[in-house]
């Protein structure tokens, strides 16, 4: 059986200081493949450095919507950077409201949504989408930009089935992290059951959002084979099927060679 972590900062201080131990539990939990998800310009040759001395570890290149005092990326320099085999996805990009003040001006993380979405279409690599607060923006976003040639993914997927339904028709996945596991979280595990099979990823955001029944911990992505086997007990289905879903879904998305 093999699970894909699709979504992980292991460059992160609190993963990345105890990196083999990291990678070491991703293996016993069957975790083959993880995707080291760029949040800023800064730090990026560090991610693209995990990847190129893993095989099994792939990287993005972008700048997080909540990131403001860093380096502001042009189309040219994300269509450059992603001139990589181990890059395989755009972002992590999008729109994050939550902590705005009224009245603020979001026009500078709509203006870099803009342009990840420019630099995907013109590298034809999936974006990695982040939204909080923003749905309806995101997504009229996405659709203005004609984001549905080059697709992407909804990472850390927290909204209900009308805006799943919307990324789907955009020829978008669908990705669970620890949040479906949550017991709050109703409107999520609905999409988890009604999202098809083949549009799902799963994921942990570590080493945030860690999965029931470890949640409050510092998370890692072999915990990523819990909120695999919760989503498959909310289908019905064996942990092995939802891995072999999973792992296929992620291959077809992301032009990842597989090692």
């Amino acid at each position: 059986m093999q699970i894909v972590d699709s979504h992980c900062h292991i460059n992160f201080d609190e993963l990345h200081q105890r990196l083999p131990d990291v990678l070491s539990n991703a293996r016993l939990n069957d975790v083959s493949h993880m995707l080291c998800v760029s949040v800023n310009l800064e730090d990026f040759p560090q991610v693209l450095g995990l990847a190129h001395d893993h095989e099994h570890i792939f990287a993005s290149v972008g700048v997080h919507p909540c990131y403001k005092d860093v380096k502001e990326p042009t189309v040219e320099e994300l269509v450059d950077l992603a001139n990589d085999d181990k890059i395989v996805a755009i972002g992590e990009t999008g729109l994050d409201y939550f902590r705005i003040e009224e009245g603020e001006d979001m026009t500078w993380q709509r203006d870099r949504f803009r342009r990840h979405i420019a630099a995907a279409k013109i590298t034809n690599k999936p974006l990695i989408i982040h939204t909080r607060n923003a749905q309806i923006d995101t997504m009229d976003i996405l659709k203005e930009e004609g984001a549905d040639t080059c697709r992407g993914v909804m990472h850390c997927f927290s909204e209900d089935w009308e805006v799943a339904k919307k990324a789907l028709d955009l020829g978008f996945f669908i990705s669970f992290s620890g949040i479906v596991t949550f017991k709050s979280a109703t409107t999520v595990q609905e999409v988890a059951r009604k999202c098809p099979i083949d549009r799902i990823l799963v994921e942990t955001d570590a080493p945030y959002l860690a999965p029931v029944p470890l949640r409050g911990k510092l998370n890692e992505p072999a915990n990523v084979r819990h909120t695999a086997q919760f989503v498959a007990d909310l289908r019905g289905i064996t942990l092995e099927k939802l891995a072999e879903f999973t792992t296929e879904n992620f291959f077809e998305l992301f032009p990842a060679k597989v090692s």
